[in-house]
């Protein structure tokens, strides 16, 4: 009964620690994603910018006009500079993204990491003012 029990224990820490190597993996993804949207947008490559939006918020930003056009109608200025993020925060299929001046919120799709909001800033103990958002 003991073995049985220790056994179990082994199986289920073993698969609790598969699990962290996951997030690991999943935070770097999410982070690349971030980085390869702001370089985007720091080299003025509105279209590549454009193809690292998840859909809802490619959407929202084409309302009035295609997305390269809206992008750089933005005053995404503390974007382009923000270099390295500072901090990454994945929970489940939902990532923050920190850098010196600005916050990206990312989504899990069965294609990779996609930004659902940009440009952000934020504002204690309430939800963070975005440029780009999807709704």
């Amino acid at each position: 009964m003991r073995a049985t029990t220790i056994g179990l224990f082994l199986g289920a820490l073993s698969v609790g620690l598969a699990g962290c190597g996951g997030v690991g993996e999943r935070t770097a993804a999410a982070r690349e994603a971030a980085v390869g949207f702001e370089a985007a947008l720091s080299a003025s490559d509105t279209h590549r910018a454009c193809e690292a939006l998840a859909p809802g918020t490619l959407e929202e930003l084409e309302s009035d006009q295609p997305c390269p056009a809206a992008l750089a109608a933005l005053d995404l200025g503390t974007v382009t500079d923000s270099g390295q993020p500072v901090a990454t925060d994945v929970y489940g299929d939902q990532a923050r993204v920190v850098f010196a001046g600005d916050v990206v919120y990312l989504a899990s799709f069965p294609d990779g990491w996609k930004v659902t909001a940009a440009g952000c800033t934020p504002r204690p103990g309430r939800p963070a003012r975005c440029e780009v958002q999807g709704s």
